[in-house]
């Protein structure tokens, strides 16, 4: 299973935690978590994520809310710097890959 292209928007579109990469990692997450359990799976089940900031100097915050949700997990990990996302005021955009009933 694959959740591709999240970012910190809320029920409604828009986005959460302005400014604030850690906000927007944990928003993303959260969304992330939310995709994974209506189609059966759970963050346990993400083997691989990555990870896309518009600035390095992100990297510390972005890395610190992945590490409340994947702590124990441990799947496979890149960050990546990007110029830019499809709106200026996303900071952040994370990508999961679960492998569901394997037993």
């Amino acid at each position: 299973m694959w959740v591709s292209g999240t970012t910190a928007t809320d029920a409604q579109g828009k986005i959460v935690g302005l400014g604030d990469a850690y906000a927007q990692a944990v928003q993303t997450l959260q969304n992330i978590e939310r995709a994974l359990q209506k189609a059966g799976a759970s963050l346990g089940d993400v083997v691989r994520t990555r990870m896309y900031v518009t600035s390095m100097a992100d990297s510390e915050k972005v890395g610190r809310a992945h590490g409340e949700f994947f702590g124990k997990i441990l799947p496979a990990t890149s960050m990546f710097q990007v110029s830019a996302f499809i709106s200026p005021e996303m900071l952040v955009e994370i990508e999961a890959e679960a492998v569901v009933g394997n037993g």
